[in-house]
């Protein structure tokens, strides 16, 4: 009797000393893990939970060398500088950002329906602290679960939206799957119906329209180049380059554009602070 006590002492501190040490990841049991493919894990993706906004383009798989995430388009007036962040940047300080020129910011609050970013609440309200226009983003894992679940989830942990001026929509990230096949799995029209049932969800609980973050080559291989959402959702195009090159889905204009990760994600709003605070408006 005394050496199952002590056994089960000893089972209970070794889990213990396991909770304490562990990452602040959202629980996944053992049978739901997916490991990262090596592109992803060569961008800094361990385990899931850890995507973000363009993490393909972190990695030469991704096309992009030293020299593109070093060039910087021209800036005008009619442009208005925004950065997106993630666990990746841990704790962001929003004041320097906000002296640099960034007016608008995109936080990542959940991947799937698994994971919620542990720095959320510091890069969420820093930024709207300091002045900024700031929204929330969801990493879509459509291999894992619903599109329904995932947008009910992203709406449930920081993904809502309020008409405060200063509160952007919700961003649907739907790009290269950090954890297997490029389409989660999915035909092309398959995916559709994911991305479009993902849509339908959040605007029956927002309100709003959600802005779709993508990439034209992933756009055109998953989904078929499919013009299903160029006239109600705001396209926010990844492309680490001197200009956003060709659009995909018939979309006529890019909204937002992410144009470089480095020294942080950076991206241009098409338009100038009006036309921001007109998007967090709705």
């Amino acid at each position: 009797m005394k050496k199952s006590v002590s056994t089960a002492c000893a089972t209970i501190a070794a889990l213990a000393l396991t909770v304490a040490v562990a990452p602040a990841h959202a629980t996944t049991t053992d049978n739901q893990r997916e490991r990262p493919t090596k592109a992803a894990q060569q961008a800094g993706i361990h385990q899931m939970g850890d995507a973000y906004a363009g993490w393909r383009s972190h990695t030469d798989a991704g096309r992009a060398s030293a020299a593109l995430t070093r060039t910087s388009p021209t800036l005008t007036a009619t442009k208005t500088l925004g950065i997106d962040v993630s666990a990746y940047q841990g704790n962001v300080n929003w004041s320097s950002q906000w002296g640099a020129g960034v007016r608008w910011a995109y936080t990542k609050a959940t991947e799937g329906t698994y994971y919620t970013n542990a720095y959320f609440a510091q890069q969420y309200n820093g930024s709207y602290n300091v002045g900024m226009i700031r929204g929330a983003y969801h990493f879509a894992n459509p291999g894992y679960s619903s599109a329904t679940s995932q947008a009910d989830y992203f709406v449930s942990h920081g993904g809502g939206w309020s008409r405060d001026g200063k509160t952007l929509p919700g961003m649907l990230d739907i790009e290269y799957n950090p954890y297997g096949s490029t389409c989660y799995g999915y035909s092309k029209s398959g995916m559709v119906t994911w991305i479009k049932t993902w849509l339908n969800e959040y605007k029956r609980l927002t309100g709003r329209d959600a802005p779709i973050y993508t990439t034209t080559d992933w756009w055109s291989t998953c989904t078929g180049n499919s013009t299903a959402f160029n006239q109600t959702n705001p396209l926010w195009i990844a492309r680490y380059a001197s200009s956003p090159g060709t659009l995909p889905g018939g979309w006529p204009y890019y909204t937002m554009w992410q144009y470089t990760s480095s020294p942080i994600d950076k991206n241009l709003f098409n338009g100038d602070i009006t036309r921001v605070r007109a998007l967090a408006y709705g």
